[in-house]
């Protein structure tokens, strides 16, 4: 919306957690969509993800940088076509560091292992997409070997995301609404909080983003 009753403003959902919606502008967003698209076509593009006891993702994924399946990572797309995963550019590294400076200040802990220029190192992108009645179950990032925050951009539909604890999946958790454009960042206390998306709201997408359904971006940093 161009005005709200109550605009929305930064929140920290939890020690560690912070949405700040509307962090990407409109331009930047078209840019991103313009670049997942290219990501997600063949070979190494966008799969379904099976799960070891024979389940799928209802949101299907490409990875950049380091492909993911569960509960690994691999340089080649080992669940799907075999071919090498697409690299990881170095602009969407800057663009992860820069949420973390955005989110929690150049100087605090919970930027990650090493603070100033060269922190955090992000080299992997998993980029997830939406469309009907896809959803994420409760699940923790827990296969990196390092505790720098996770950055998580919105693109297209607003969904639910369910923000839990580090012990379980139930409760306590906060359902905080993302929409497109919004930063969610979890680092420090909050890096393997149990998280998911029990759903999204379709045809919420602003239409000049032209995207039918929801695209996540998330970075991590993999330690490897």
């Amino acid at each position: 919306m161009d005005a709200e009753l109550f605009p929305r403003s930064r929140t920290e959902v939890a020690p560690g957690a912070a949405h700040l919606p509307d962090w990407l502008d409109a331009s930047r967003q078209h840019e991103l969509l313009v670049a997942c698209r290219e990501w997600a076509r063949a070979p190494a593009g966008l799969r379904t993800v099976r799960t070891p006891g024979g389940g799928t993702m209802t949101a299907r994924q490409v990875c950049l940088g380091w492909h993911w399946y569960p509960y690994a990572y691999a340089r080649t797309v080992v669940d799907g076509d075999g071919a090498p995963v697409k690299p990881f550019p170095e602009w969407l590294g800057e663009l992860g560091r820069s949420a973390v400076r955005d989110a929690f200040g150049p100087d605090s802990p919970t930027a990650g292992n090493t603070l100033g220029a060269t922190s955090p190192s992000y080299d992997i992108a998993l980029v997830n997409f939406y469309e009907g009645d896809a959803r994420m179950g409760m699940h923790r990032d827990s296969d990196e070997h390092v505790d720098d925050p996770v950055v998580s951009l919105s693109l297209g539909d607003t969904c639910v995301f369910r923000f839990g604890n580090t012990a379980t999946r139930t409760r306590p958790y906060t359902d905080v609404e993302l929409r497109s454009g919004d930063l969610f960042v979890f680092g420090g206390p909050s890096r393997l909080a149990y998280h998911g998306v029990p759903k999204v709201y379709p045809g919420t997408a602003p239409p000049e983003l032209g995207l039918a359904g929801r695209l996540n971006i998330t970075l991590r940093v993999s330690g490897r």
